[in-house]
């Protein structure tokens, strides 16, 4: 039953790790803080992360919730989750994963901005509809097998891998530009989305299935 768990935990992780995409949202950042010492580094990827962190704990336990009084059921979050995770993964296959995340305007904004930690970083760059969904689904297909409380658990601990992971990002950005480059970025953005893509794919089929057998 541990292994299992772990299992569980492993693979919520790596895919809201990989949907975050940290690695992007840090060469975003670089372009966007004008004050790149250590200290304002630290402080701006901070608060971003628990951005992230907060909002994705809200969304895990009051999401659903929320949609329900709606009337939109688990199935058609997973249909919408899957396109908008497709179109996030198709422009992530070529090397273009800010677009998918924030518009121009809100780059522009940004630019205006003294402190970019929230607005536009956590939100949306970092935490969008395509994170939303993804929580969502993944807490129902696993409280769908076992108990709510276990689902809750195993989702949290992977939120907080995936905050602990955007934070370092983040906090070592500059770092890992000059690491990767700008070839380096677009390799690692096109496998990502690889991955993003295979997970919509995934969410797709299981919403259109769920919804045709009601």
């Amino acid at each position: 039953m541990i292994q299992t768990y772990l299992s569980l935990l492993l693979h919520d992780t790596i895919g809201l790790i990989t949907i975050l995409n940290p690695i992007a949202a840090a060469s975003i950042m670089v372009s966007m803080v004008d004050d790149t010492t250590a200290s304002n580094m630290r402080s701006v990827a901070f608060k971003a992360t628990m951005t992230v962190f907060i909002a994705s704990l809200v969304t895990l336990f009051g999401g659903e919730f929320i949609f329900k009084l709606f009337g939109i059921n688990v199935m058609s979050i997973k249909v919408i989750g899957g396109v908008i995770l497709m179109l996030i993964a198709i422009n992530m296959a070529y090397g273009q994963s800010s677009k998918s995340r924030h518009t121009q305007a809100e780059h522009d904004e940004a630019q205006e901005k003294d402190d970019v930690s929230i607005v536009p970083l956590g939100i949306p760059i970092l935490f969008g509809p395509g994170v939303i969904a993804t929580i969502i689904v993944l807490n129902n297909n696993i409280s769908s097998e076992y108990s709510l409380p276990v689902s809750y658990t195993i989702v949290s601990i992977s939120l907080l891998f995936s905050a602990i992971t955007v934070f370092l990002s983040l906090r070592y950005a500059g770092g890992i530009n000059k690491v990767l480059g700008i070839t380096g970025m677009k390799v690692l953005t096109r496998i990502m989305g690889l991955v993003v893509g295979a997970i919509a794919a995934q969410f797709l089929v299981s919403g259109i299935k769920g919804l045709w057998g009601q």
